[in-house]
């Protein structure tokens, strides 16, 4: 059970002294038609509980791989996955995940949709939980909609919401906002950060677009080509709280020139 305290603001629950996250020599081989695949190799990292950790790399880096052993989704070749020094062996409610595509139950309203974790997990204040998060991510007046009857950023807001709900020590994020516009996507970032900060839970999100690890993370995790590995762990002291101005000091364009110049060397490694 997670350690919870109420927020005094929202009255919503706060996740404290908890999520940390620990990988061991993790290897990942996948089998097929044409021999082995290696797609994570001897990844060792350690997130602290309430960071936001971006993880950037070329493609097919095994970003989302990593992701998914996190989840419990994909189990270890060799090494292991630990939450607050216990093995990841499956999925669990102390853990959330976020996906590119938004995933929701098209059958559901948007207030059925996040209704389901907190039932799944026998809240027994399941409807006021829902009425917090749909405040917080500013859809109380859909929450009768269905998800074909909302945009795109509504839709991952929902996403969020939905994953939040059931109060997990860790959030996982797979290119949530890969597919939205580019105004919708600087909306969603702000509007993340704002949910992170008030909820204080740990953020593992995977994403191509260096400027949006530098926005939004504490810590940036550079992947190698494949097969993956951590080959720099940047930390980033840009303050808080942010808005998208900061892109133009000159400690963002630092970060992001360094950024750029590992992904570049990783990718042309695979030409």
């Amino acid at each position: 059970m997670n350690t919870a305290q109420q927020n005094e603001k929202t009255g919503v629950r706060k996740v404290t002294d908890k999520g940390e996250i620990r990988t061991e020599g993790l290897e990942v081989t996948y089998n097929s038609d044409v021999g082995q695949t290696v797609a994570l190799s001897k990844t060792s990292l350690t997130i602290h509980p309430g960071e936001f950790v971006c993880v950037l790399g070329p493609s097919g880096c095994g970003k989302s791989t990593l992701l998914n052993v996190i989840a419990g989704f994909v189990k270890a070749t060799e090494g292991r996955a630990l939450l607050d020094g216990n093995a990841i062996e499956q999925p669990g409610a102390d853990r959330s995940m976020v996906f590119q595509q938004h995933s929701l139950l098209p059958w559901k309203t948007v207030r059925a949709n996040i209704e389901l974790g907190p039932k799944f997990t026998g809240d027994i204040e399941a409807s006021s939980t829902v009425n917090h998060f749909l405040k917080m991510v500013g859809l109380q007046k859909y929450e009768n909609h269905y998800p074909d009857q909302l945009s795109g950023g509504m839709q991952q807001r929902v996403g969020i919401a939905r994953a939040l709900a059931t109060f997990p020590r860790v959030l996982l994020m797979d290119e949530p906002f890969a597919a939205l516009d580019y105004q919708t996507r600087l909306m969603m970032q702000e509007n993340l950060l704002s949910l992170w900060e008030e909820f204080g839970t740990t953020v593992v999100f995977v994403t191509h677009d260096v400027d949006e690890a530098i926005f939004l993370s504490d810590r940036i995790l550079l992947m190698s080509a494949s097969p993956g590995r951590i080959v720099k762990d940047i930390a980033n002291p840009l303050p808080r709280p942010r808005t998208q101005m900061i892109s133009s000091e000159a400690k963002f364009l630092e970060i992001k020139r360094d950024c750029m110049e590992i992904i570049r060397a990783e990718a042309l490694s695979t030409f």
